[in-house]
């Protein structure tokens, strides 16, 4: 069970997408481009919207895969019901390296466990290579994402800076690699 403050009585709900989630991960997806914002300094277009090629891609491209995580009351009052608080979405399934392609959780639900418990499920649910990457401007994800990889395999992963493809203005990404059994 995961608690969040002033929620004592929920439980994080991990499962698949499906097609009729794909509504309530394009909400998720905005919020999530919203923060990555900040430290990659993408901009919305005219619309109002942020790329979505790597969401798009989780509902068409074989060897890609999303999960969604819920919390869901474990006491429902009239009308409570379980809310989205992040997602994990996955590529390289069907190749030799899985790559965590996009995580998000939601501002709300972060410092509690729900984003660690998301990341563990991810990773066990498709054992073999993985590849991690975020940017060292956003100090909270190295300290998350290095907690996960030895969570997940102790001191058996490694940590490389690499050019982002396409995009010399930008400082390298860092990936952490490891293999789950």
């Amino acid at each position: 069970m995961t608690n969040l403050p002033g929620s004592p009585h929920a439980r994080l709900s991990i499962r698949p997408t499906t097609p009729d989630d794909r509504p309530v991960l394009e909400r998720l997806w905005l919020l999530f481009r919203h923060d990555m914002s900040e430290v990659t300094g993408a901009l919305p277009d005219p619309t109002g919207q942020f790329r979505r090629e790597r969401l798009d891609a989780t509902f068409t491209d074989v060897g890609r895969h999303g999960l969604i995580a819920h919390l869901e009351p474990d006491v429902e009052p009239a009308g409570a019901a379980a809310s989205p608080v992040g997602f994990a979405l996955v590529r390289g399934l069907d190749g030799p390296i899985h790559v965590l392609s996009s995580f998000f959780v939601v501002r709300g639900a972060r410092r509690s466990g729900i984003g660690r418990e998301l990341a563990a499920h991810t990773l066990a649910s498709f054992p073999g290579r993985w590849e991690i990457a975020f940017q060292d401007a956003n100090p909270p994800a190295v300290r998350f994402w290095r907690a996960v990889a030895t969570d997940a395999v102790g001191q058996a992963w490694t940590e490389e800076h690499r050019a982002v493809p396409g995009r010399p203005d930008l400082p390298p990404d860092t990936w952490i690699s490891l293999t789950t059994g």
